[in-house]
C-alpha cells in the first residue's frame, strides 16, 4: 500500500471518529433524560381507586387503617392510591361474586373466612377455566387477621349452667333451652323478689345475614356428631335436625345481623349467651360492664371455629393490573406491625406474628378475668364447610326458622 492510500485512510477514520465522538454529545443528555424518567415516574393528578369489599367484623379497622392510608398520600407509578371500603357481610359477597352482581366491580375482597373465596373461585373456575383468585405467589389471599368463635355468656347464666351440666357446650346448651321450666328447673332464682329469669334464650346471628349465624350451626353440628367434617348426610338426619331445630327455637330474634351489639344494648331480653365471634365479644365488653351489672364471661368450645379474614385480590379482567398492584400497597399496610397493633385493640388476633397478643392496649390481656386467653390450650379445629353442607344448612334455616 503506496504513502497516498494510507494517508486517504487515516482521514477517512479521524473523520468517522469525529462523528461518532458529536453523535455521542448529543445523544448522552437524551438517554439519561429516558433512563431518569422511568425511574422516576411523572407524578400525576389522577388516582388508582381501590375498591376492597370487607366483612363486618374487620370493617371499622379496616376502614380506620383505609383513611389514614390515604391521608399519607401512598403512589404507585407517580399516581396516588386511593382504598374505598364496602362493608358486606361474607355470604352476601359470595352471591353477589357467583351471580356477576357486582357494581362497581371491588379489586379485593375481605371476606370472614378462606372456604368463601375457594367457593367463588371454584365458581368462576367452571365459567372462565381459569382462576379468579390465587392460592400462591404474589397475589394469593392472605390473613390480615384472625378471631375464633367462642361462647359469650352471662356470668350469672354461666355459673348456674356449669353447676348443672359442666362445661358450656351445644350440648348443654340444648339442654338448658329444653328445660320445661326454664331457668328455674335449671337452678336459676326462684323468688320473684330476686328478679326470674324465664326460659333460657339464645343469642345467634341471622344465617342469611350474618356467616356468624352459618358458624354456629356448623359448629352445633360438630358437637352433636363429634367430628370436625360435617357433611350433607350429617345435616339432612332427622334425628339431627330435630335436635338443631329444638335449640334454634330458644334464639328469641333473627331480625338483627350484629347480635353481640344487640346483646350490650338490651342485656338479657335479647339473650342470655351465645357461640360468638370473640373480636365482638371483646370490643363490647366495656359497654357491658358498663350498662350492666352482671358482667359477660368468655368460654372457648372443644371444637373451635376460626375466622382468618383473607385479603384476596382479584385476578379477572374488570380490574387493572395498577388497580390489582395497588391492592397489594395496602395490603402490606394492614400487616404493618403498626396496624396490627391497631388490630389487636379491637379484639382481633394479628395475622403479623411480631405482634405480640399481650401487649399494649391488648383487649385480651384487659379482659382476661373475664376469660379471653391469649395462648389457647389444645383445641379441635372445625373444617369449612363445602358448597353442598353451606346450601342444606341454609336450605334448613329457611324452612324451619327463619321468620
Amino acid at each position: 500500500m503506496n504513502r497516498t492510500r494510507v494517508i486517504f485512510f487515516v482521514i477517512i477514520g479521524i473523520a468517522v471518529l469525529i462523528i461518532i465522538a458529536g453523535l455521542l454529545v448529543t445523544q448522552i443528555p437524551r438517554l439519561s433524560e429516558q433512563i431518569e424518567g422511568q425511574a422516576t415516574p411523572a407524578v400525576s393528578d389522577e388516582s388508582i381507586l381501590v375498591r376492597i369489599v370487607t366483612a363486618i367484623p374487620v370493617e371499622p379497622w379496616v376502614n380506620e387503617a383505609a383513611k389514614a392510608f390515604n391521608s399519607e398520600g401512598h403512589r404507585l407509578e407517580g399516581q396516588k392510591i386511593e382504598v374505598a371500603i364496602i362493608p358486606m357481610d361474607g355470604l352476601t359477597a359470595m352471591g353477589y361474586y357467583e351471580r356477576e352482581e357486582m357494581d362497581p366491580f371491588p379489586t379485593a375482597w375481605i371476606p370472614d373466612g378462606r372456604y368463601l373465596v375457594d367457593l367463588v373461585n371454584a365458581t368462576y373456575k367452571t365459567k372462565r377455566d381459569r382462576d379468579v383468585f390465587l392460592t400462591d405467589g404474589e397475589y394469593r389471599a392472605r390473613p390480615i387477621a384472625t378471631s375464633l368463635f367462642s361462647w359469650g355468656i352471662y356470668k350469672s347464666r354461666a355459673t348456674v349452667l356449669q353447676a348443672q351440666y359442666g362445661d358450656i357446650n351445644w350440648k348443654t346448651i340444648h339442654s338448658a333451652a329444653m328445660a320445661k321450666g326454664g331457668w328455674r328447673e335449671i337452678g336459676g332464682p326462684e323468688c320473684a323478689e330476686c328478679g326470674e329469669w324465664g326460659y333460657f334464650k339464645l343469642v345467634v346471628p341471622n344465617p342469611r345475614k350474618n356467616a356468624a349465624g352459618l358458624a354456629a350451626m356448623i359448629a352445633a353440628a360438630g358437637e352433636y356428631f363429634d367430628k370436625t367434617t360435617i357433611t350433607v348426610e350429617d345435616v339432612t338426619d332427622p334425628d339431627f335436625q330435630k335436635w338443631l331445630g329444638e335449640l334454634m327455637g330458644a334464639v328469641t330474634d333473627y331480625s338483627s345481623a350484629y347480635s353481640v351489639e344487640d346483646l350490650a344494648l338490651f342485656g338479657y331480653s335479647m339473650g342470655d349467651g351465645g357461640q360468638l365471634l370473640e373480636s365482638d365479644l371483646l370490643t363490647n365488653m366495656e359497654g357491658i360492664q358498663t350498662r350492666w351489672v352482671d358482667p359477660l364471661v368468655i368460654e372457648y368450645p372443644q371444637y373451635l371455629t376460626w375466622f382468618d379474614f383473607p385479603f384476596t385480590v382479584w385476578m379477572g379482567p374488570e380490574t387493572s393490573a395498577l388497580e390489582k398492584n395497588a391492592a397489594l400497597e395496602f395490603q402490606k399496610y394492614l400487616l404493618s406491625p403498626e396496624q396490627q397493633q391497631k388490630a389487636l385493640t379491637r379484639g382481633l388476633r394479628p395475622a403479623n406474628l411480631q405482634v405480640l397478643l399481650d401487649g399494649p392496649d391488648s383487649l385480651f390481656v384487659r379482659w382476661q378475668d373475664q376469660g379471653a386467653m391469649t395462648q389457647l390450650p389444645r383445641f379441635t379445629r372445625m373444617r369449612d364447610p363445602d358448597r353442598e353442607v353451606l346450601l342444606a344448612l341454609l336450605r334448613w334455616f329457611d324452612l324451619n326458622v327463619a321468620r
